[in-house]
């Protein structure tokens, strides 16, 4: 399996998010995940397109390859926003169904834009509309904290969401990632990996250290008894 770690710039120095971004990519980071919150579906506000467009030519490895930018929206209602990402750069868009008066209208937009689209399952959400829209996503998202706040603690009941999950992208036959936000860190990063989970958003474990490759690469050491 390929993990990508996901580094949320939502624990990052906000004064200098370019050199940030461009830092946290050179210590070896996959993708760049975006919290975006609107104060509204959750209870903070961070920020919008013009900052992914800003920081989308930081995106880029030393060698001068795009990395993913992956934006998880926190917002309520999602097309318009989607849209706006979309536009200013976003790779992967994630959202949450409660959030969307027609889930599949809001991925078949997502996509219309050149963008993969993924859905975010909340910690007490039930995965029940992969039912219907599992072959039109390119990512399922758990929660792992409740949305709205970097540097909460793991809920532990989401390892068993991630089974279920893992066990229906089987079922789809399709390759879909299975990505897990929120108090992943190197202490608990194998057993998430071994639930199921294929990629991972670590905000203050990673933004919070003074040594970001140090952390990525423990967190690949961690990971690498499973590696194929």
């Amino acid at each position: 399996m390929t993990y990508r770690i996901a580094p949320s710039i939502l624990s990052a120095d906000f004064s200098r998010l370019g050199q940030e971004v461009r830092d946290v990519i050179a210590a070896g980071s996959d993708w760049i995940h975006f919290d975006v919150m609107d104060n509204h579906y959750v209870p903070n506000l961070t920020f919008g397109p013009m900052v992914c467009a800003a920081l989308k030519p930081h995106a880029r490895t030393p060698s001068g390859e795009a990395v993913p930018i992956d934006v998880h929206l926190m917002v309520q209602p999602v097309d318009a926003l989607a849209a706006a990402f979309a536009d200013a750069g976003a790779d992967l868009i994630s959202f949450h169904p409660d959030a969307s008066a027609h889930v599949h209208r809001s991925i078949q937009a997502i996509r219309a834009k050149g963008c993969k689209a993924g859905l975010v399952f909340n910690p007490a959400q039930p995965l029940d509309v992969l039912d219907w829209v599992i072959e039109d996503i390119d990512l399922i998202l758990i929660m792992s904290v409740n949305p709205g706040f970097g540097g909460q603690g793991f809920i532990d009941s989401a390892l068993r969401k991630v089974e279920a999950a893992r066990r229906r992208i089987q079922a789809s036959g399709k390759d879909i990632r299975l990505e897990v936000d929120g108090g992943i860190k190197v202490d608990n990063i194998r057993r998430v990996a071994d639930a199921g989970a294929d990629t991972f958003v670590a905000g203050s474990a990673i933004f919070g250290r003074p040594d970001y490759r140090a952390v990525i690469d423990a967190m690949r050491a961690a990971l690498a008894p499973a590696a194929g």
